[in-house]
């Protein structure tokens, strides 16, 4: 049974880092594309940043570029993301989720596996 895990979130100033990582067991990790999607109170939930089996491809939404850094480490089936110089408006539940289907998407859809979600608070 694949079971998603993330961790690492929690309160933080805004200005300040947090780091983000995912473990996906029983799968074959570089077979999967992974990602990070937020979804946030009132909010519908929406991809961060994607990264495609290899680690050669990602996406980034908008609000995020420049501030957040997604990697992989498919020898350690981990998978993380790095999130500098937040803002209050990151403050959301993060997933980690893991794709099967062929084309690369940041689209919430095509995602089987999903975690239970870490929170990410950022106070003004």
């Amino acid at each position: 049974q694949v079971q998603v895990v993330e961790s690492g979130g929690g309160l933080v100033e805004a200005g300040g880092s947090l780091r983000l990582s995912c473990t996906a067991s029983a799968l074959t990790h570089d077979h999967y594309h992974m990602g990070w999607f937020r979804q946030a109170p009132g909010k519908e939930r929406e991809g961060v940043a994607c990264i495609g089996r290899s680690g050669d491809v990602t996406y980034y939404t908008d609000f995020v570029k420049g501030r957040f850094t997604i990697s992989r480490d498919n020898a350690k089936n981990t998978m993380s993301l790095q999130l500098n110089n937040l803002k209050p408006d990151d403050t959301a539940m993060y997933y980690c989720a893991a794709s099967k289907r062929g084309m690369f998407s940041c689209l919430s859809d095509v995602y089987d596996y999903w975690g239970q979600g870490t929170q990410v608070t950022v106070s003004s």
